[in-house]
């Protein structure tokens, strides 16, 4: 279920709102494997009615479970963020009304997805992928010198 404000409550005074959403609420479409939202986001807001817009103003908090893009580790961290978002009920950025209710759901997903991280890392130093060791009876064959190929051309 969203998160819908109705625009008659606010307008006597401002709204608390507290609770926590499934991540399928904010339908995320996220098509990055390093990234996921498996468990309840909790929100911790207040809303309230300025003259011609809405101010929403708190904190949300998201568990999400990632992926290391250097050593492909599984790893959890936690995304909160302070919500500051100010939506305007008239003009050509107006917010959609649906019979005097605001649906904040779009605009949280819009905020949260902004500070979802684009190149996870279980750790600042994460080495990544460790190289297999040679045993000590095999020989590797050395790689051909690309560079002793190009030289060989005569350019001028």
């Amino acid at each position: 279920m969203p998160l819908i404000v109705n625009l008659r409550f606010i307008a006597q005074e401002p709204l608390a709102l507290r609770g926590e959403l499934p991540p399928a609420d904010f339908d995320f479409g996220l098509k990055d494997e390093m990234v996921r939202v498996n468990s309840p986001i909790t929100y911790d807001l207040a809303a309230e009615m300025l003259d011609d817009a809405i101010l929403v103003q708190g904190s949300l908090r998201a568990p999400l479970e990632c992926e290391c893009v250097r050593c492909l580790k599984r790893f959890s961290r936690v995304l909160e963020l302070a919500i500051t978002l100010h939506l305007p009920l008239k003009g050509e950025e107006a917010v959609p009304l649906d019979n005097d209710n605001v649906d904040l759901t779009p605009f949280l997903r819009e905020d949260m997805l902004l500070e979802f991280p684009q190149h996870p890392l279980c750790k600042p130093e994460c080495g990544g992928l460790k190289k297999k060791a040679i045993k000590s009876g095999e020989k590797s064959e050395p790689k051909p010198d690309l560079w002793a190929e190009l030289n060989k051309l005569k350019l001028k």
